[in-house]
């Protein structure tokens, strides 16, 4: 894998090598660490699109898409579905729902199984994200696996998560044990056409404003992505949202947790998984077996 070779691809609209290295990299093969290290990361944006399954997130998508292809942006599009059972490959095939984009120069999309990775996520995403960034993107989005319940790490990925909603979502206080108002710095409700829109859209605000932290730049926009409406005002506001955490927190924050993660992942390769299965079948069978003191023979 060349990055120069890489960016030179994707400057010309061609992303087959670009399609290699996500493979190399999602299978963690051998040469992959080392060419992560050559990469040069720019500041590009990453949006989180996440939210429960029917809520529009991919027709949504394919509006910001159009919007950003007129004005000349290139677009990654990271989508992670549920993986197959039996192959280990993403089920859903989005690039199937954005059939107007998969072949276009100015973005790739590539679907990414979740392969049983918790948190609505690819383990690989962080290292995905990053080359993304480094090969001449104007916009990364990631879509998760939209299950409702467990896409917390998409909030320390993305700088700005999206979390798309439908006016008929149902229970506005399950939604916030959901954990969607901690990870939510924008709020979509999708679907407005649809009756009662704006007396859930009234619910959500109120929500945000007994629940949310003062600190938090939460927005509620109304869209119905169909028909392209209501997206100005989404980019209006994940524009203003990227500006304002820049340079503050958050982005620290981010890239303190993207490290530790990191460093998570190195010393886990570093474990022997054949090893530690051996010597837990022989410890565990003993009397008193504790996990806690056989963990720490690995440490």
């Amino acid at each position: 894998m060349q990055f120069e070779k890489i960016y030179k691809g994707v400057a010309e609209g061609d992303f087959l090598l670009l399609a290699k290295a996500v493979s190399q990299i999602e299978n963690n093969t051998a040469d992959a660490a080392q060419f992560l290290q050559s990469l040069l990361p720019q500041s590009t944006p990453i949006i989180g699109i996440t939210g429960p399954p029917g809520a529009g997130k991919s027709t949504l998508i394919n509006a910001l898409i159009a919007t950003w292809v007129n004005d000349a942006k290139k677009v990654a599009v990271l989508t992670v579905d549920p993986s197959s059972p039996f192959h280990q490959g993403a089920i859903l095939g989005d690039r199937i729902r954005m059939k107007d984009w998969y072949l276009h120069p100015q973005v790739y999309i590539r679907s990414l199984a979740s392969r049983g990775h918790l948190g609505g996520l690819n383990s690989a995403m962080l290292s995905l994200t990053t080359l993304m960034q480094s090969v001449g993107f104007d916009y990364i989005i990631i879509e998760t696996v939209g299950v409702g319940q467990s896409e917390i790490e998409i909030a320390s990925l993305a700088d700005t998560t999206v979390v798309v909603l439908v006016p008929d979502a149902g229970d506005e206080v399950q939604m916030m044990k959901s954990g969607l108002m901690e990870i939510a710095d924008v709020f979509v409700v999708n679907k407005c056409d649809r009756p009662n829109a704006e007396v859930f859209i009234n619910h959500l605000k109120q929500m945000i404003r007994e629940n949310a932290p003062a600190t938090n730049l939460l927005e509620v926009v109304g869209t119905v992505a169909t028909e392209k409406e209501g997206i100005p005002e989404l980019l209006a506001v994940i524009h203003t949202h990227q500006l304002a955490v820049h340079n503050g927190a958050q982005k620290k924050e981010m890239l303190f947790a993207k490290v530790l993660q990191l460093i998570a992942a190195i010393k886990m390769s570093q474990v022997d998984r054949e090893l530690v299965k051996a010597k837990l079948e022989e410890e565990s069978a003993k009397k008193n077996f504790n996990i806690f003191k056989f963990a720490q023979i690995f440490n």
